[in-house]
């Protein structure tokens, strides 16, 4: 596989954008993210900046993406790290220090190549080297009805945890049914 994966650059802020936005116009987008195309193209430059400065720098924030030879942006995914005492993003409050996959995409032209598996092995890799804090688990959520990407992550190592939650805006109330995120882990080990 010619296709590199590395780190986000805080400068790159116009790719890491374009490719949010291609992700978010995806048939499988309203499974797969907890966010709209919408919300995401009236976000001013200035988000995008701090984003992508955010998850160039490392701290508890880390954006890999898969480059093709031609160095177009064929694929990205995030790593957050959650511990015990920090507020709760999504999900239930860490239990153990961990990383939690978010944003995951691959462009359909590549899907089935390799990309998504190496993606997530450098994320996976990544979480494995911190010391400070030193990872247990990772984690990620996948929607009930994306079997495909859950079909995915069980090959690649995940397995459910049990634990659910809703989705967002939806259930009682909404006038919607309730539908759920499933979360999938890796143990340290």
């Amino acid at each position: 596989m010619d296709y590199v994966m590395r780190s986000v650059r805080a400068e790159e802020w116009p790719l890491a954008r374009q490719l949010r936005l291609d992700a978010l116009q995806d048939p499988a987008a309203p499974v797969a993210f907890l966010d709209s195309y919408e919300a995401a193209v009236a976000r001013p430059d200035a988000f995008w900046q701090d984003r992508t400065a955010a998850a160039a720098e490392g701290g508890d924030v880390r954006q890999f993406v898969a480059e093709s030879p031609e160095g177009e942006w064929v694929g990205t995914v995030t790593v957050l790290i959650e511990r015990p005492e920090d507020d709760v993003r999504f999900g239930e409050p860490a239990g153990v220090n961990q990383g939690h996959l978010v944003g995951v995409f691959v462009r359909p032209e590549v899907r089935g190549a390799g990309v998504t598996d190496a993606l997530l092995r450098v994320a996976v890799d990544w979480a494995w080297s911190l010391s400070a804090p030193r990872l247990e688990r990772v984690r990620l959520y996948v929607h009930e009805n994306n079997p495909r990407a859950a079909a995915f992550y069980r090959r690649f190592g995940f397995v459910p945890s049990g634990q659910r939650m809703p989705v967002p805006g939806q259930g009682p109330g909404t006038g919607e049914r309730r539908e759920w995120e499933l979360e999938y882990v890796i143990e340290r080990g």
